[in-house]
C-alpha cells in the first residue's frame, strides 16, 4: 500500500469517532461533501466520492459506505445502523463494466425514504429509493449487478424503488427491476423486472401482482417518514 493510501485511510480513521460539530466541518474541507447543518452522521465509514445530506438527514452507527460515485440524501432521509452499501466506481483502469461508459454508481433517496438496518445495498449501478418509501425489516439485498453468462462478463442495471413503497425483511432486488409507487413487496420476495402496475401487493419467487392496497391507507398519504 502507497503512503498515500495509508495516510487517506488514517485520515478517514480519525475523523469517524468525532462528535458532529468537529466531523461535519472536517468532511465538508478535506472531501468537498455537501452536508446540511442539521444532517447527521454516527459512528460509521461514509466516504463516497461524492456526499450530499439535506435538511434532517441521518446515517446510523455501524453503516459503511464506499466505492460510490454519490450518496444523496433528501430531507430527513434515513440510513440505519449496520448496513453494508458499496460498488464499483466510475473512472477506473478496471476491465469490469467498461461495456456501461454511462453507469453511475450511486445511491439515491429522496426526502423521508428509509433504510432500516442490516440490509445489504450493492449500487454497482444507480439505485433510487423515492420519497417516503421504507427498505423496511432487516436483510434484504438490493443486488445492480450480476454474471452475464451470454458475454461472459459482469453487468449492471439500475434499481427504482417508487413513491410512498415498502419492502419488507429479507427481500432480494436485482438489478433492472421497479417497484411502482405506492407498492409493498412482500417478505421473503425476488423482486426480478421493472413492474408497472401501482398501488398493490408485490410477493413471490419471483414477486408478481397479488392483489390491492387501499388507497386510504395512512402509510401512503403520511407527511413524515417516521412510523409509530
Amino acid at each position: 500500500m502507497r503512503p498515500a493510501q495509508v495516510f487517506s485511510i488514517l485520515r478517514k480513521a480519525v475523523i469517524v469517532p468525532l462528535p458532529w460539530p468537529l466531523k461535519r466541518p472536517l468532511l465538508q474541507r478535506c472531501f468537498g461533501y455537501q452536508l446540511a447543518p442539521s444532517a447527521r452522521i454516527g459512528l460509521a465509514w461514509i466516504y463516497p466520492r461524492r456526499l450530499q445530506m439535506a435538511a434532517g438527514a441521518r446515517i446510523a452507527a455501524g453503516t459503511v459506505a464506499v466505492n460510490l460515485d454519490a450518496l444523496e440524501m433528501g430531507p430527513h432521509a434515513s440510513i440505519g445502523r449496520s448496513n453494508w452499501i458499496t460498488g464499483f466506481p466510475t473512472g477506473t483502469n478496471s476491465p469490469h463494466f467498461a461495456h456501461q461508459p454511462e453507469r453511475r454508481a450511486e445511491l439515491l433517496l429522496g426526502e423521508h425514504a428509509a433504510i432500516t438496518k442490516h440490509h445489504h445495498i450493492d449500487c454497482t449501478n444507480s439505485i433510487t429509493i423515492g420519497p417516503f418509501s421504507t427498505i423496511a425489516g432487516y436483510y434484504s439485498q438490493l443486488l445492480s449487478h450480476a454474471i452475464d453468462l451470454q458475454h461472459n462478463r459482469q453487468h449492471s442495471e439500475p434499481i427504482h424503488i417508487g413513491t410512498y413503497c415498502f419492502v419488507g425483511s429479507n427481500c432480494v432486488i436485482l438489478g433492472g427491476s421497479v417497484l411502482p409507487n405506492h407498492c409493498v413487496l412482500g417478505a421473503l420476495s425476488l423482486l426480478n423486472k421493472a413492474h408497472t402496475q401501482t398501488w398493490g401487493l408485490y410477493a413471490g419467487q419471483p414477486a408478481q401482482w397479488r392483489k390491492p392496497i387501499a388507497s386510504d391507507a395512512a402509510y401512503f398519504s403520511r407527511e413524515r417518514g417516521f412510523v409509530l
